[in-house]
């Protein structure tokens, strides 16, 4: 079971939750779950689900991706095309009492771990299933995310083709949501006692967001979409500017003393009220700032081309301004924000090797828990058998010699 971790600090702690799944949202709302103290058990097929040696890989093949996403569950191998090992996961979900009978996942299709299969042995069970698109087709964040306008509005301004975003934005906010809704449906069940039938598309996830954040309104009410503006903030001042040693930075001005701020430290004052005089503007208000954007970058531009990195940093450090420098991720990497973060914790992964990991990026009494390791496939197998299941040794002996379940994966290199 899941080492002891305080009530405050593992809100879930005593949850059981089994959990099917492969790829990003799902399995990144069951690590969500195992990190708020519930114990996740996640059942994977005889020789692993298709995200199993996903990108990045370690030179020797392990699955940085697959660690990431898995750390702090416990991992149950069974054949789930056999009906002995579709019968031990179906026991699996619907055992431990009050505490169980929750099951998490985004593979669809299976009769037997559909709702109606399951609620059947267990009436109050919370099942929740991710599917790519509301009348429950297939659909993944980047063919979700190319019909929704985003990568149509993302680039530069004279880019004329779509533009995919990087960071899977879909499954991660659907991975949350969906985190957030079993906690919901069991907060439920504890005052009424009833079950959920809980859905939850990638699709749905993005039009959603698309509407929360005006871009569907915008379309709708004004008759026009988003255009694109590159690196600028839409409807503020914000932009991307560069040393004279190359070096990128990304400042943002939301507020009036923002502006000001960021006039003063590029000695422009005098120039920029001039500037508002002739166009009469008032740059107190973000959306004329914005208006204006181009010539106010051309202005603030010299600045930044005049001084390097180390100037500009010292210049806006003692500001209100919000400002970064742009950093790669091998700079990211050995920069004091990941190796003196309590955020992160140094884990020795089997089969990847020692690495900082992240934990719940939620502190709790200004405490983190830390990052734990991800389990090797099927590490957990004879535990869940016999701790949950109340499987005997020749019982489990007896499933291992039908191949109904897996101790561990054949391929020893992978976590």
């Amino acid at each position: 079971m899941s080492e002891h971790r305080s009530t405050a600090a593992a809100p879930l702690s005593g949850l059981r939750i089994v959990e099917i799944s492969s790829f990003v949202a799902a399995p990144l709302a069951g690590m969500t779950l195992a990190q708020l103290g519930a114990d996740v058990i996640r059942v994977d097929p005889v020789g692993g689900a298709a995200d199993r040696n996903r990108w990045p890989l370690t030179e020797q093949g392990a699955s940085i991706y697959w660690a990431g996403l898995n750390k702090g569950k416990r991992s149950f191998v069974a054949d789930l095309r056999s009906p002995q090992g579709q019968e031990l996961v179906a026991r699996l979900i619907t055992g431990s009492g009050p505490q169980g009978g929750i099951l998490l996942t985004n593979t669809t299709g299976r009769e037997w771990q559909g709702y109606d299969a399951l609620a059947r042995t267990r009436p109050d069970l919370i099942h929740l299933e991710i599917t790519g698109r509301g009348d429950g087709s297939t659909g993944v964040d980047y063919t979700v995310n190319a019909a929704t306008g985003f990568p149509l509005v993302t680039g530069p301004p004279d880019h004329a083709g779509p533009i995919n975003h990087v960071v899977p934005v879909w499954d991660i906010a659907c991975g949350l949501y969906a985190a957030l809704a079993v906690t919901a449906a069991v907060r439920r069940r504890e005052a009424t006692g009833a079950g959920s039938r809980l859905a939850i598309p990638l699709e749905n996830v993005a039009l959603a967001t698309a509407s929360n954040l005006g871009f569907l309104g915008e379309a709708q009410l004004n008759g026009t979409g988003r255009p694109r503006v590159g690196n600028a903030l839409y409807g503020s001042y914000g932009q991307d500017f560069t040393s004279a040693d190359g070096v990128y930075f990304m400042l943002v001005t939301l507020t009036p003393r923002h502006f000001r701020d960021l006039v003063s430290a590029t000695g422009t004052t005098e120039v920029v009220a001039a500037l508002a005089t002739a166009l009469d503007a008032d740059f107190t208000d973000e959306g004329t700032r914005y208006k204006h954007r181009d010539v106010l970058t051309a202005l603030f531009a010299g600045w930044f081309r005049d001084h390097t990195a180390d100037e500009i940093s010292a210049a806006l450090s003692g500001t209100s301004i919000l400002w970064e420098r742009y950093r790669s991720f091998d700079e990211l990497a050995t920069d004091p924000q990941v190796t003196a973060n309590p955020l992160f914790t140094d884990v020795p992964q089997p089969g990847v090797g020692a690495y900082r990991a992240a934990g719940a990026p939620i502190s709790v009494d200004g405490t983190y828990q830390p990052a734990r390791i991800a389990p090797r496939l099927g590490e957990h197998t004879d535990a869940v058998l016999r701790e949950e299941l109340g499987l005997t040794d020749d019982d489990i002996a007896r499933l291992r010699d039908t191949a109904a379940c897996a101790t561990d994966s054949p391929k020893r290199t992978n976590p």
